[in-house]
C-alpha cells in the first residue's frame, strides 16, 4: 500500500487546500539522539514505533478552511473570547507595541488586544491577503473544536513525526540531513540574527502560503517551519500542556532549532499565538 491523495468529503475545499494523503502505517524509528537537539524536551532516546494505517491532511489547516468552519458554527476561538494574543513584536505598529505586556523569557512576543485568527496582528490588519496563509492564533482547543466538526482529529505524535519523516529513516529534515541542499531554501525559518534581524532568504517573514515549498516524500508541505502544529498528545505524563511539531518561521539555530523532525515543544491547550496552527487526522476503515 503505497501513499495517495485522497479528497475529503468533510468540507469539500478546492484540492490544493483541502487534501488528505493516505499513509500506510507501519513500524518506524522515532526520536533522536541528536547532540543538537534538546535533551530536556525528552527527543529520544531513539526507539521503535508501530502506528495504524490514516490520513493526514496535505497542508496545515489554511485561514480559508477555518472561515468555512466559523461560517457554519459561529465558532469563537479562545483568543477572541480572552480578548487577545501573542504576536511578533516586529510585525506591529508602534502604537500596538508600546505598553503591551511581554513574557519576560521571550520579549519578542507582545500581547495584543484584539488579535484573533482574522486580525493576525490585531486591530487594522486582515487576512484578505492571506486566505492561503495556515491558520494562526488557534489553541489547541480550538483545533479539536474544528476537528470535532469536520469528522477529523488531531494527530498523535507519533503518527506526525511518521508522516514529517516521508518515508527517511532517521533523517534530521523530512527531506534529509541538510537544511539547504544546493543552497535551496525548504522550509520558511528565520536567518539572520534572532530576533533582531531576518534577511527573509527562504522567501518569508512571517506566514508562508501553505504549499510554498516542495513536499516530503509522501507528498506532505511545511512539516518543518512555517508554523507550529499542535498535536493530540499531552507533552508528558501527568502534564496539562499539549505537545506541538514541526517548528515555525521564528526558529532559528542561534536559539530554537526545532525545526528538526524529531523536534517538539508545548503549550498549555487555551494559549495561542501567531505562529502555531494545526492540520488534521482521519482514521482508515478497516480493509480500505
Amino acid at each position: 500500500m503505497t501513499a495517495g491523495a485522497l479528497p475529503s468529503a468533510a468540507t469539500g475545499g478546492e484540492e490544493h487546500d483541502d487534501t488528505l494523503v493516505e499513509l500506510p502505517g507501519g513500524t518506524f524509528r522515532m526520536g533522536t539522539d541528536d547532540p543538537d537537539g534538546f535533551p530536556a524536551d525528552h527527543e529520544g532516546p531513539v526507539r521503535e514505533v508501530t502506528v495504524a494505517p490514516f490520513a493526514i491532511d496535505v497542508h496545515a489547516v489554511s485561514n480559508a478552511r477555518f472561515a468555512r468552519f466559523v461560517e457554519h458554527t459561529g465558532y469563537r476561538t479562545e483568543a477572541e473570547r480572552f480578548g487577545w494574543s501573542y504576536v511578533f513584536a516586529p510585525f506591529l505598529p508602534a502604537e500596538l507595541r508600546r505598553g503591551a505586556p511581554r513574557p519576560q523569557q521571550a520579549p519578542w512576543w507582545c500581547g495584543v488586544r484584539g488579535v484573533t485568527w482574522a486580525r493576525p496582528e490585531g486591530p487594522g490588519s486582515a487576512i484578505d491577503d492571506r486566505a492561503d496563509h495556515p491558520v494562526v492564533h488557534v489553541s489547541w482547543n480550538d483545533a479539536a473544536a474544528y476537528c470535532r466538526w469536520a469528522g477529523r482529529r488531531l494527530p498523535t505524535e507519533a503518527e506526525w513525526e511518521y508522516a514529517a519523516r516521508g518515508g527517511l529513516d532517521q533523517a534530521r529534515y523530512p527531506w534529509g540531513d541538510e537544511l539547504t541542499p544546493g543552497g535551496e531554501h525548504l522550509c520558511n525559518i528565520w536567518q539572520g540574527r534572532f530576533p533582531s534581524r531576518n534577511t527573509a532568504e527562504d522567501g518569508h517573514r512571517g506566514t508562508a502560503p501553505v504549499g510554498s515549498y516542495r513536499p516530503n516524500g509522501f507528498g506532505l508541505y511545511d512539516v518543518a517551519g512555517n508554523v507550529w502544529e499542535w498535536c493530540a498528545d499531552r507533552f508528558g505524563p501527568g502534564q496539562a500542556n499539549r505537545s506541538m511539531r514541526g517548528g515555525s518561521y521564528l526558529c532559528h539555530d542561534s536559539y530554537c532549532n526545532r525545526y528538526r523532525v524529531a523536534a517538539r515543544t508545548a503549550n498549555t491547550p487555551d494559549s495561542s499565538s501567531g505562529n502555531t496552527g494545526f492540520r488534521t487526522v482521519a482514521d482508515l476503515r478497516a480493509g480500505a
